[in-house]
């Protein structure tokens, strides 16, 4: 059965659409929220959940062979809020990502997948992990799908993101979490700018 999900995934991405597309020159903007919990391999029994706003430059025409043809995007993200729940306290913060780099796969359906990596800065209120700092790095990388509509897109996708201090201060153990994020936006066509496929 686990094997059977990616041929799904192409069927359902082969579907035609009536719908906006992800255009050459084109630009992405989005409305994004995603929570989730820490894994091994850094502080334990830490959630988050995050909001932020996202703008995207389609910076490619699709090129690349296969099914793994795509456009290349690059992005930045402003996270007005981050909460991080530790079993001290609760850590209020804010983010920038200013280095997002995004594939979207190129497909002619509703269905447009991509895979992400993604690196920012966080400022807390409180220290995370706790005794450690409240200025710390975010790397993430993530799989998901748009969902594109007629006026709008949605998106989910799958994130692991790792949060650490970077050596700001001693000990840095970091926080590991795997969170699910969903996403409502837009893709607004390139200028002078003709549809591709």
């Amino acid at each position: 059965m686990k094997k059977l999900w990616p041929i799904a995934l192409l069927l359902l991405c082969s579907v035609p659409a009536w719908t906006q597309r992800v255009e050459d020159g084109g630009h992405e903007i989005q409305l994004w929220s995603g929570g989730g919990h820490s894994v091994a391999g850094g502080t334990s029994n830490t959630g988050v959940w995050n909001l932020g706003l996202r703008y995207g430059w389609i910076l490619t025409r699709p090129h690349g062979p296969g099914f793994l043809k795509g456009r290349f995007e690059y992005a930045v993200d402003a996270v007005p809020m981050f909460l991080v729940f530790q079993p001290a306290n609760t850590a209020y913060g804010v983010g920038l990502n200013p280095l997002d780099l995004k594939w979207n796969f190129a497909t002619r359906g509703d269905f447009v997948p991509y895979l992400e990596l993604e690196g920012g800065t966080l400022f807390t209120t409180h220290e995370v992990p706790s005794g450690t700092s409240s200025v710390n790095f975010t790397s993430s990388a993530a799989l998901g799908t748009h969902i594109l509509r007629e006026k709008y897109d949605w998106s989910v996708e799958l994130r692991y993101m790792h949060i650490s201090n970077a050596g700001l201060s001693s000990p840095n153990p970091g926080v590991n979490t795997v969170q699910v994020r969903l996403g409502i936006g837009k893709f607004l066509p390139g200028r002078g700018r003709k549809k591709s496929p």
